[in-house]
């Protein structure tokens, strides 16, 4: 799938990776000055800071992935070590916008179910049916009231998390030195060489990783709708297809937008995944009246579903060979 340009051709390695990093680590550094000016506890603050957060995450998954693919052509211990970091940040940035994010599918979700029929793996008898719908409908409100309760504490605590992060002197540590990466790569010898050989290797080999884990995933037949095991998968083809599109964006100078769909859908399947244990979770709550458990069981098989239609999505968006194995 690798397409040679004039980029990757005519360039050594070093002209083509430190500008890309330069660049990445400006984004994060613009991204931390706003969160900076956002601050302040107002509706356009929070909104502001939300959007700071945002790049400073993006940032950091970009800059990390090509420090991952790219290894051979930077100082090893260096990369490593600033990869570590970066990790650490964007994981901790980016749980108070997951629970969010959550809390806010799982309540839209509990009031479409709450006036639509109840998703099931059989279809049910009539009478039943409507007496299961009375039945969501009792538990629906407890049920979104629970869920933000546990999801809210959640959040705050990943909240407090996140500025005792960006507090901390391991944060002006991370933060430092992506500022002298905007001006200076740690380059290892071979970056010297042609990019089409220096940096098309790693990219190849990122893409090829993928390739293989689409192929290993369970054809739908094979699959159990509420499995949760069956996920991991699905999961580790995501984050092997944010490398791959972060690689590309390297040596192609620019996003693949023949890669979005997909991404897109695997954006989803998570979030699904996510919210169906969630609603699992809450739905092992000690002492919970039957009709609220019984929403909650709903609740989750729906994002069950919605995890089988992100699949369902991700194959009919995937840009390249067949998604299952031989």
């Amino acid at each position: 799938m690798r397409h040679p340009d004039q980029r990757t051709t005519t360039r050594s390695a070093a002209s083509v990776l430190a500008p890309h990093l330069h660049e990445q680590a400006a984004a994060f550094l613009r991204g931390l000055r706003l969160h900076r000016e956002h601050s302040a506890p107002t509706d356009a603050g929070a909104h502001g800071t939300e959007e700071a957060t945002t790049a400073l995450r993006h940032a950091a998954r970009r800059i990390s992935g090509t420090l991952h693919t790219f290894r051979a052509a930077l100082e090893p211990a260096w990369a490593d070590h600033l990869r570590t970091e970066l990790a650490w940040l964007s994981g901790t940035l980016a749980r108070e916008h997951a629970y969010a994010g959550r809390l806010v599918r799982l309540l839209e979700s509990l009031h479409q179910l709450s006036g639509a029929p109840v998703p099931s793996a059989r279809p049910p008898v009539p009478a039943d049916g409507d007496r299961e719908r009375a039945a969501l409908g009792i538990g629906a409100a407890r049920a979104g009231a629970l869920l933000e309760r546990r999801l809210t504490l959640a959040r705050t605590r990943a909240h407090s998390e996140a500025l005792q992060a960006l507090g901390s002197a391991r944060f002006h540590a991370v933060a430092d030195a992506v500022a002298l990466l905007a001006s200076d790569v740690p380059l290892s010898a071979s970056a010297a060489g042609p990019a089409a050989e220096v940096l098309h290797a790693p990219a190849d080999l990122a893409e090829q990783r993928l390739l293989t884990a689409v192929a290993a995933l369970p054809p739908d037949e094979a699959v159990e709708p509420y499995n949760e095991a069956q996920d991991a998968p699905w999961h580790h083809a995501r984050r092997l297809l944010r490398l791959h599109r972060y690689a590309r964006e390297v040596v192609q100078g620019a996003p693949d937008p023949a890669l979005a769909g997909a991404g897109r859908a695997l954006d989803l399947h998570q979030d699904a995944a996510d919210a169906a244990a969630a609603a699992s979770a809450a739905a092992r709550t000690p002492r919970i009246a039957p009709a609220t458990a019984y929403a909650l069981g709903v609740l989750h098989a729906a994002q069950r579903h919605e995890v089988e239609a992100a699949r369902g999505v991700f194959r009919e968006t995937w840009p390249y060979a067949a998604v299952t194995a031989p």
